[in-house]
């Protein structure tokens, strides 16, 4: 018997000995569709290579591609479980010819592979073609000896395969295996298609035409070969069963989710084990390609998966996180095919366990109020909307879920009243929106928000992707299209661009398509969930609707999370140092700095500074793994880590942790945080404080750089250092002690200058310079260039040496006015040093002034009335008014 992995196996090594080169699967995440929700086809790798836009190194593929389909249109997540080949998660085998071999080798290379390496009797086969196609019927009668009545003309478009409404397209041929006619069910085409007896196996699409607007078709220079043969299916055939879950590889996967509930796999909780064993491949699988539980888009799909497996699994008894427990069976049975599982298993097997952690404390209170919504309905009689919907807003339960808990019973669900609801909840928060700055700007996000839903963020796995348009906005309205010249903001469905929040800045880059270039300046977030991306239109126009490749500046970006990452070691460093008060109270991650502000009373010291720095870079050096998970914020907390100023975080938040496990916490530093880090702390490189400062009472600033930056920073400081030892003539390693000496000699000669001058000034005028004025003796001088702060020690001197009288003294220097009026003690209730110096002051253009009545200082600017100033005091002593 041939298992499923020796079916994948040998499908390949046949294609790869007849010229194929065999092509591991891509991601199911898309990164050339941004149509697709997910990859589901083996041809969405090669979509580019069909079109012409991509060429690669053979013309002849073959792969065994991941698949999932429960999303969008292509959904059949609420089928799995109760039909024999529905499934969420798939393996479809293809073979692919680039414009090499068409029909007539592709039936053959079919047909010997079907029938001789897999040994299905010709019997038991039929095809259908395209009714048009009487190429490929001649063909199969040629090749496999079919009969007339055994190859079935179908005249839908269920044989006529279309890439979109333009672009590549064609017939296709289908191969059927008979069960016998004790099965129910008609051939393809008959009113009993529907039955089970004719099971498709594979389908071939004969790429010949290319789909013009506006429905014209013209033949492709080089027709290509596009084919799809599901796995479980086959398996199913090779392995004599009628059900895909009744195969080697979902057997053993329902016979481990047997052992961990204790239920029977063949009782009655038989579909719960088919649902858990499908959702098993697909949330692993979507996990192991960056998928994450979210709120919107992929996310959202896959946290329904899990909850739908994980509610199945409460069915059945569990009461503690069960569903990660059978990530090892699956690995044992696909691990060696799809290594991805290996690599990614810790992930995978945490993000079980932390979503169903989380469901399961929501959903017996769930369950428990839908239990008391349905025991009061009448029999037959809908669910209301608004409980389906308090089930989804409250208690975290998709639509979907609450319909597959009441499949069985007589309810449905009244989904209008359900979307009403939704409805309701989208006008009640637009309503209590209050925003900064003008709310009309708001208004066309508000309605992009209701009409395309949240942008679906992937720069945390990749800088680079292809998206579809949603809409582009100019001066605050939507437009038609922007031509070049124009600034534009505009909307993707899916984008690698960061918007700025959380202290990040956002993303630059390009956003292209064929004849189109959109320079984008600035990304920003609006309405907590929507990306909008600002910039010129280059070349080109750009309409809603167009596919285009979204390009971050890595340099920049690569930049920016050195700093975010940075920034988190620095707080973490903060706190250990000077104490656990110390709290992030605003932080700027750009591509040339970061800036920090944090709570704390006091200037850092310079010694504090340099082992907070060493510190950081003891971690970066240790090039540990920055590692993020997501749970509650409860979790988070408990697992010590700490919130982010001017971060909303709602019942999921996103924990980077960095450094290795200490002191019972996961990591040195553990942060809820939204913004993209570095892989490894390694990549930061390098880290250097540059200034520390404060900004407010109990809140200091510190600024850094990072990797290049704090390089160039440390070559500047390098370069500064060896001016400063060459003009010293020292080398740079003794430029510090020759400093200091020549400081204190600086120190020693300005004593003397000062000695100096003030003996000078001492001695500038004899005792014949003092004059009497209303019998009290004056000694006004203009002491020139007497440095200011000398000012008072020479009036003291001079007030010693008058014996009884008032000194005025101005100085010049630096261009500046200053004033000393001095008297000596005895003089007390005579005058008053305050008005004579104020007198100064006004003559020399100045205002104010002040001291004791013995002492007062003053200035003016204008040094060219000094004279006139000591002029002033004469005056005002000959007046009277100096008391």
């Amino acid at each position: 018997m041939f298992t499923t992995n020796d079916i994948r196996a040998t499908f390949l090594d046949y294609f790869a000995g007849n010229g194929h080169q065999i092509v591991p699967s891509s991601s199911l995440v898309p990164h050339n569709d941004p149509t697709l929700l997910f990859t589901n086809a083996g041809m969405v790798q090669f979509k580019n290579v069909f079109t012409g836009q991509e060429t690669r190194p053979y013309s002849r593929a073959t792969t065994a591609q991941k698949v999932v389909r429960a999303g969008g249109k292509h959904n059949d997540l609420d089928n799995v479980g109760y039909t024999a080949r529905h499934h969420t998660f798939f393996e479809m085998m293809g073979n692919f010819s680039f414009g090499d071999y068409f029909k007539a080798e592709a039936i053959e290379l079919a047909w010997n592979l079907v029938t001789g390496t897999f040994g299905l009797p010709k019997e038991k086969l039929l095809t259908t073609v395209y009714a048009d196609d009487e190429e490929a019927a001649t063909l199969w009668r040629k090749i496999a000896g079919l009969p007339d009545d055994r190859i079935i003309r179908i005249p839908t478009s269920d044989n006529f395969w279309r890439m979109g409404d333009t672009g590549p397209c064609g017939p296709c041929s289908e191969i059927f295996y008979d069960h016998g006619p004790e099965v129910a069910g008609g051939p393809p085409g008959s009113p009993d298609e529907d039955g089970d007896r004719f099971t498709e196996i594979w389908n071939l699409v004969f790429m010949q035409y290319f789909e013009n607007p506006p429905g014209t078709r013209s033949p492709l220079p080089r027709p290509s070969i596009d084919t799809g043969l599901g796995l479980e299916r086959f398996a199913a055939i090779l392995q004599g069963k009628r059900d895909n879950y009744d195969t080697d590889t979902f057997r053993a996967l329902i016979l481990a989710s047997a052992e961990v509930t204790g239920q029977d796999p063949d009782g009655p909780f038989n579909a719960s084990h088919r649902v858990v064993a499908d959702h098993l491949r697909s949330t692993s699988f979507l996990i192991a390609d960056g998928v994450l539980p979210s709120k919107d888009g992929r996310g959202y799909v896959l946290r329904r998966i899990m909850r739908r497996a994980m509610r199945h699994l409460h069915l059945m008894g569990t009461t503690e996180p069960t569903f990660y427990k059978l990530v090892p069976a699956l690995i044992r049975q696909m691990g060696e095919a799809y290594p991805e599982l290996i690599h990614a298993r810790a992930l995978i097997e945490g993000t079980m366990k932390g979503e169903e952690e989380r469901f399961k404390a929501m959903l017996d209170r769930g369950l428990s109020l839908l239990a008391d919504e349905t025991e009061h309905l009448g029999d037959g009689a809908p669910l209301p909307g608004a409980v389906a919907f308090k089930l989804y807003d409250t208690f975290g339960f998709p639509l979907d879920l609450t319909q597959d808990a009441l499949r069985g019973t007589s309810h449905s669900v009244d989904v209008a009243g359900f979307n009403e609801a939704m409805d309701v909840q989208r006008k009640r928060a637009r309503a209590a929106w209050s925003g900064s700055g003008d709310s009309a700007t708001e208004t066309v996000w508000f309605e992009a928000r209701d009409t395309f839903g949240a942008t679906e963020f992937l720069g945390y796995t990749t800088e680079t992707s292809d998206a579809e348009v949603q809409t582009v906005v100019v001066d605050n309205a939507q437009v038609d299209s922007a031509v070049p010249g124009t600034k534009i903001a505009l909307l993707l469905n899916q984008t690698p661009f960061y918007g700025e929040s959380g202290g990040q800045v956002g993303d630059t880059g390009t956003i292209t398509a064929p004849g189109l270039h959109i320079a984008i300046t600035d990304t920003q977030k609006k309405l907590g969930d929507l990306l909008v991306h600002y910039g010129t239109v280059i070349e080109g126009t750009v309409k809603p609707g167009m596919a285009v490749t979204a390009q971050v500046d890595h340099d920049r970006r690569s930049a920016i999370r050195a700093h975010h990452s940075a920034t988190h070691l620095l707080h973490e460093a903060l706190r250990r140092r000077l104490g656990d008060h110390v709290t992030q109270k605003g932080s700027l991650n750009a591509p040339d700095r970061l800036r920090f502000d944090v709570s704390q009373p006091r200037p850092i010291t310079p010694e504090e500074l340099a082992d907070i720095e060493a510190e950081v870079n003891a971690r970066i050096r240790e090039n540990t793994e920055v590692a993020t998970r997501h749970m509650t914020p409860e979790e988070a907390i408990e697992q010590g880590a700490m919130a982010l100023f001017g971060e909303k975080y709602g019942d999921e938040v996103r924990v980077v942790s960095m450094g290795g496990p200490e002191d019972g916490r996961a990591g040195w530093s553990i942060e809820l945080c939204g913004g993209t880090h570095v892989r490894r702390t390694g990549d930061i490189g390098l880290f250097r404080i540059t200034s520390e400062s404060g900004v407010s009472s109990g809140v200091r600033r510190i600024e850094a750089v990072t990797g290049l930056a704090a390089q160039n920073a440390t070559v500047a400081t390098e370069e500064r250092l060896n001016q400063m030892a060459a003009m010293m003539r020292v080398p740079p390693a003794e430029a510090p002690e020759r400093l200091a000496v020549l400081l204190e000699e600086r120190k020693a000669m300005e004593r003397q200058i000062s000695d100096l001058q003030r003996k000078l000034a001492s001695g500038n005028q004899s005792a014949a310079s003092i004059v009497e004025v209303n019998g009290i003796r004056l000694d006004a001088r203009n002491v020139g260039e007497l440095p200011p702060k000398e000012l008072k020690p020479l009036a003291d001197s001079l007030r010693k040496e008058i014996g009884s009288g008032v000194i005025a003294l101005i100085s010049t220097a630096d261009g500046k006015g200053s004033i000393v009026v001095a008297a000596t003690p005895d003089l007390a209730e005579k005058v008053d040093a305050v008005t004579l110096v104020r007198a100064a002051s006004a003559a020399m253009g100045g205002k104010g002034g002040g001291g004791r009545r013995d002492m007062a200082q003053a200035g003016g600017p204008d040094t060219s009335r000094a004279d006139a100033a000591l002029d002033a005091v004469r005056t005002a002593m000959q007046a009277g008014s100096a008391a």
